[in-house]
């Protein structure tokens, strides 16, 4: 017999979570089930996928051989679905999307709503991370689009969403924080930056900031989230560059929060959505990608004068 489709399913849940325990709550089964099916799989199959102690679950090297293709075959599954009920691509029921840190917290609520309304049905699943463990998430087929930063990988399509300022913030009785309006790269001379840890995009565009200003950035201090760039710059711990959707919502939400935008053509963080080019749902995406513009738009009006 050939596995069905819940097994792999089953199978593709326990690879990820690597416990039977978590697998089983994910997909909401009981967990003698979810055992029965999959040691059903392995003896049709006649071959062993896990490894079981009493600790852990990995794969065993067949395992790891099919694993992306049960992931691939689920993926078209769910896709052959979209298609065949007539919705609008991925957005029957549920979209699986992976989203930078400030996009998860400053620009999916909003989303959200949007999405919701246009479709009632839809199911948003979001992961946040770096753009190119994502993109190693969406070759997978684990997601099933990406909101991250351009690139030029050619297993993907993307979209250009919109393009953030960057600004940046210090202590409160630093002379940076008495002013509001722009600051040059002339001001940030010889003060340490203050950014993402590697693996960020940002980064690498505030090592580029930091070049052109004359400065550096600060290896004693990398933020794990902007949340901790802020607060180190707050203790004066040197000067935090922050992107446009995490400073100006901040700014707004707490008024003593000075952030003044960097002028200079470097400063910015471009914004695009990826989808695997094989996908079926390329005009789709392209529609998700105006909704999602629109939103931007909506948090830009939503915004005081004096930010936008």
């Amino acid at each position: 017999m050939r596995p069905t489709l819940r097994q792999i399913e089953y199978f593709v849940a326990v690879a990820d979570h690597r416990a039977f325990g978590a697998a089983a709550k994910a997909l909401a089964v009981s967990q003698p089930s979810l055992s029965k099916q999959l040691a059903t799989m392995e003896d049709e199959l006649g071959t062993a996928l896990f490894e079981r102690t009493s600790r852990r679950v990995t794969l065993t090297p067949v395992g790891r051989l099919v694993l992306n293709r049960g992931r691939a075959i689920l993926q078209e599954v769910r896709e052959f679905r979209a298609i065949a009920r007539g919705s609008v691509g991925l957005f029957g029921d549920r979209l699986s999307i992976g989203v930078l840190p400030s996009i998860g917290a400053y620009f999916m609520p909003t989303a959200s709503r949007r999405l919701h309304s246009l479709y009632p049905d839809l199911r948003l699943v979001v992961e946040e991370g770096a753009t190119v463990p994502l993109l190693d998430l969406l070759r997978e087929g684990r997601l099933d689009a990406v909101i991250g930063t351009p690139t030029n990988d050619p297993e993907f399509e993307n979209a250009a969403l919109f393009t953030e300022t960057l600004w940046v913030c210090a202590a409160s009785d630093d002379p940076l924080s008495a002013k509001t309006d722009p600051v040059t790269l002339a001001d940030l001379a010889d003060r340490p930056l203050l950014s993402l840890s590697a693996g960020y995009r940002l980064a690498d565009v505030v090592e580029m900031l930091a070049r052109e200003a004359g400065t550096y950035v600060s290896r004693d201090y990398q933020g794990a989230s902007l949340d901790a760039v802020r607060q180190m710059a707050v203790m004066g711990a040197g000067v935090a560059v922050l992107p446009s959707l995490y400073a100006l919502a901040e700014a707004v939400r707490d008024p003593d929060f000075v952030v003044r935008r960097i002028d200079h053509p470097l400063a910015k963080h471009e914004i695009a959505l990826h989808w695997r080019r094989s996908s079926p749902m390329r005009e789709d995406f392209g529609r998700l990608a105006k909704d999602l513009i629109q939103v931007k738009h909506e948090i830009r009006e939503a915004r005081e004068e004096r930010f936008r």
